[in-house]
């Protein structure tokens, strides 16, 4: 990991409700607070059976959440859950600073990491969709006038209503653009198809090596680094392959846990690359603890956008990091000969000569390779 940022200082806040993998949640948020460009200086961490209504954490945890502040001079709160509008509102009021949730926090990082026009578009598109859900009260400083000719409604209402209809047009408008850039990866999508041109669309979880793996494959300069959502426009180039001429590979956005459904819904002009592809290499970070919840979380993914049956290669990635597995790369199958993964280290170079094989291979028809649909997580990393 690069070095840490110097940033506005940021404590880090998660509440364990029960469910597992709270640490390694706890560790993305610092990751991806770092990647936002923030510095973590501390975290507060509780446990609670269910949210409270008006600060999330409780009025207790709150007042902790207040002295690290005051200790650490931060100058902003960061939930590792997304938060009620009204609840923003008053932890902002109570801790005098900042406060964002995880959907904030990972919609800024897009909007730093956007560079394409589509890629700027979907961004902002899913910002005002998140901005609007936080319009609510947020004039009620200005009160409500009694109504009379030329007075109906206050001013609080009418700053209100025009800011929401104001975010309501620019939605619309950003629809509309993305509709037409749609329709245009459409046209190119049906003239590569009458080209008979195979496409392989890379796919996993962020941060899991799906750019060093594209530069390798490609021969591509695209940018890679260890960080989250390094990549986030999508670059397709043409991928070399031994004795296959008319192949492209395209590399886009990485997946996380409980990516914001707004991201979903206004990156589907880029993840309709993947959902179109004739190939997916689902790229995974083998040197994880978490690489089996990884697997389910891009897949889920991959359900949303109506991907998860399009065949798939497993690329156990970082093979030279693994503790555990061995490190020498090499090919499994599955009980009907197929290969269903490959041990890699995109990095070093090892095992990508195979891989390159394999995927000849399959876009020959020579060999098949399983669809994810209906293959247990579990089962897959046996």
């Amino acid at each position: 990991m690069s070095a840490p940022p110097v940033g506005p200082r940021a404590i880090l806040v998660a509440v364990d409700f029960g469910r597992v993998h709270f640490q390694e949640s706890l560790a993305e948020l610092r990751m991806l607070t770092e990647s936002a460009g923030s510095l973590p200086v501390a975290h507060i961490t509780g446990k609670r059976v269910r949210p409270d209504p008006a600060l999330f954490i409780g009025s207790g945890k709150a007042e902790e959440v207040q002295l690290a502040i005051a200790t650490h001079a931060a100058e902003l709160v960061i939930f590792n859950h997304s938060l009620s509008p009204a609840q923003q509102r008053n932890l902002e009021r109570f801790l005098n600073v900042h406060v964002i949730d995880r959907t904030g926090l990972i919609l800024d990082i897009f909007a730093q990491r956007a560079q394409s026009h589509v890629g700027k578009i979907q961004v902002e598109l899913a910002q005002v969709q998140y901005q609007s859900s936080r319009l609510v009260r947020a004039w009620s400083h200005l009160e409500r006038q009694k109504g009379g000719i030329g007075m109906r409604g206050g001013p609080g209402e009418s700053q209100m209503e025009l800011d929401r209809r104001m975010l309501d047009t620019r939605a619309k408008r950003l629809r509309l653009d993305l509709d037409k850039l749609r329709k245009q990866q459409g046209t190119q999508r049906r003239a590569r198809m009458r080209r008979g041109v195979f496409t392989i669309s890379l796919v996993g979880y962020t941060n899991a090596g799906k750019s060093t793996l594209f530069n390798v494959l490609t021969k591509a300069n695209t940018y890679a680094a260890d960080q989250l959502f390094a990549t986030l426009d999508t670059t397709t180039r043409r991928v070399y392959l031994p004795e296959q001429d008319n192949v492209i590979m395209s590399d886009t956005v990485g997946f996380i846990r409980e990516l914001p459904h707004q991201l979903i819904e206004a990156f589907r002009a880029t993840l309709e690359e993947t959902a179109h592809a004739d190939f997916l290499l689902h790229v995974v970070d083998a040197s994880s603890d978490e690489s089996a919840q990884q697997i389910e979380q891009v897949n889920q993914v991959l359900s949303e956008i109506d991907a998860l049956g399009t065949p798939q290669l497993l690329v156990m990635n970082k093979i030279d990091l693994a503790s555990e597995l061995a490190h020498s790369p090499r090919i499994e199958y599955d009980e009907l000969g197929r290969p269903s993964r490959i041990f890699i280290s995109a990095k070093d170079g090892a095992g990508v000569d195979a891989l390159r094989s394999v995927l000849a291979q399959i876009v020959s028809g020579t060999v098949n390779a399983p669809s994810s649909d209906g293959l247990a997580c579990d089962k897959i990393l046996k």
